[in-house]
């Protein structure tokens, strides 16, 4: 049998990781086994351990790469400031409440696909998730302030970090529900998009 190449392993390790990262958004960190896991990345089962020292430590990775892919998006749509879509902040709502995001049940955004996992899991895994969230908070006190200067207004920086809790909360509580709702009451979900798109930033 020929000897894996480092860039193999690589490659290996990286399916394995977008593998985890649908199959937990989908159906839960719980639900998934290795065994299962594997072969839908496309490998063995035994090759795992050759990756990762236990599933919790690939839990971590999986959740550490899915809010660093987040907030790099995050970053660029406030980087680019306003367009003709709106402001940086007007745009993350309207994307992050969207149906597309809604309906991206194996994608999206982990702050709220893998909220109710993280709380489950061990405090490694919790502060990855902590770490996240901050990353969102940052990112938008830091927005919020930036657009009170440019309006010649005064924002406290707490006030601003405030608002910002406020924010991610707000987006990450309708998505859930419109989520939970939207096979049985497709109406309701939409409605609750809507309201969330209309109010986040009132």
């Amino acid at each position: 049998m020929p000897r894996i190449t480092k860039e193999d392993k690589a490659r290996n390790r990286q399916n394995i990781l977008e593998a985890a990262g649908r199959m937990f958004r989908s159906q839960g960190i719980d639900a998934v086994g290795i065994a299962e896991l594997m072969k839908e990345a496309g490998l063995t089962h035994g090759g795992f351990y050759n990756h990762f020292a236990s599933k919790n430590d690939l839990v971590v990775e999986v959740c550490r790469a899915s809010f660093a892919a987040s907030l790099e998006s995050l970053a660029g749509i406030i980087e680019d400031g306003q367009d003709k879509a709106g402001l940086p902040l007007e745009r993350v709502v309207a994307g992050y409440l969207s149906t597309a995001h809604r309906d991206a049940a194996d994608g999206g955004c982990p702050s709220a696909s893998l909220v109710t996992d993280a709380r489950r899991q061990n405090e490694a895994v919790q502060s990855v998730y902590a770490e996240g969230v901050e990353g969102y908070l940052t990112g938008f006190a830091t927005e919020f302030l930036r657009e009170a200067g440019e309006k010649g207004h005064e924002l406290d920086p707490a006030e601003a970090r405030q608002k910002a809790v406020r924010l991610l909360s707000e987006m990450v509580g309708a998505l859930m529900i419109a989520r939970a709702v939207r096979h049985v009451e497709p109406g309701l979900s939409g409605e609750i998009l809507q309201a969330g798109r209309s109010h986040a930033l009132a």
